[in-house]
């Protein structure tokens, strides 16, 4: 399971600098974005421990942050973090924050939750929500970052099979 996770940190962390590399150029170069995953442990009275998820296995709840941090003295405006949701995850619902976060299952076409589409049941045309465990990608906006301040976004999923 450990060589799960550590294809499922490597693929989310070039993704997500991917995903930040046209922002970072666009500023000047001024935004530095980094990737964090973090498992989430329940101790016995119930309170949430965030810890380094150095190992996952089915069922393990990982919290990933996307932080932007404008190194630059300028603010930079229309700033993006997308974070790509591991294959062999599924994002838990309601997870994002802030919670104004866009959800595509192809990285191509972007819209707020919950994603609806079209489905015929029974021989009707139906509209039904997307199923959480099919989104694959969540991105957020913000629309000023000023220098030397920094932002971060989050959400988390579910180790699958």
């Amino acid at each position: 399971m450990d060589s799960i996770l550590n294809r499922l940190w490597l693929w989310a962390a070039l993704l997500a600098g991917i995903a930040a590399a046209p922002f970072a150029l666009a500023a000047g170069e001024a935004v530095q974005t980094t990737l964090e995953a973090r498992k989430v442990v329940v101790a016995a009275d119930g309170r949430e421990r965030l810890v380094p998820a150095e190992t996952a296995k089915p069922g393990d709840v990982i919290e990933y942050v996307v932080t932007s941090r404008n190194t630059g003295r300028d603010t930079v405006r229309n700033l993006s973090a997308t974070l790509p949701i591991p294959g062999n995850t599924e994002l838990i619902e309601g997870s994002a924050r802030p919670a104004n976060a866009k959800a595509s299952l192809d990285a191509q076409r972007f819209d707020y939750m919950p994603l609806m589409r079209g489905a015929v049941h029974d021989g009707r045309s139906v509209v039904e929500p997307v199923p959480a465990r099919e989104i694959r990608y969540l991105r957020w906006s913000a629309a000023e970052l000023a220098g030397q301040r920094s932002v971060s976004f989050a959400a988390r999923v579910r180790v699958l099979e």
